[in-house]
Order: C-alpha cells, then sequence, then structure tokens
C-alpha cells in the first residue's frame, strides 16, 4: 500500500481537480464559448408598438396584408377553378 504521502496527494487531487476544471470553464467564457452573430442585432427585430397611433397603424397594415393575401387566393382558386372547367 501507499503511505499517507500517497492518501495526502490523492484528497488533494480530488479537492483540486473539481476546482480547477470549474476555473477554467468558468474564465473567460465570452471569448472561449461564444458564436459571433448568435443573436440577432436590435435593427433587424420586431419593434412592439406601444404607443396608442403605433399600434392602430400596425393593425392596419396587417389588415391591408390579410386582405392582398386573400384577394390573391380568391383569384388563384377562381383561375384553377376556371381551368378545371375546360
Amino acid at each position: 500500500m501507499g503511505g499517507p504521502n500517497l492518501e495526502i496527494f490523492k484528497f488533494g487531487m480530488y479537492i483540486m481537480f473539481p476546482i480547477a476544471w470549474m476555473y477554467y470553464f468558468g474564465t473567460n467564457l465570452e471569448n472561449r464559448f461564444s458564436v459571433n452573430d448568435f443573436w440577432p442585432k436590435p435593427e433587424s427585430t420586431n419593434k412592439i408598438p406601444f404607443e396608442r397611433e403605433e399600434i392602430h397603424g400596425e393593425l392596419e397594415r396587417l389588415k391591408k396584408r390579410r386582405l392582398e393575401r386573400r384577394a390573391k387566393r380568391l383569384e388563384m382558386e377562381a383561375e384553377s377553378g376556371s381551368k378545371a372547367g375546360e
């Protein structure tokens, strides 16, 4: 068997290894484990309207977009219906 020095060394390793592991992976995280351009820029994200006028403007824009898509869909259905009837 080993002597008391071996037991002291093993105990020191048991204590120091997790501490060293946490220190290595816990320091300088921003540079070591970062992914460039992971989060979107504030300019390219959606902006939530807070003012009453902005909310009404956004609702009008969405309504206009919905109606345009509906008109396009109905037009495409009418074309496909007329082609099927030929």
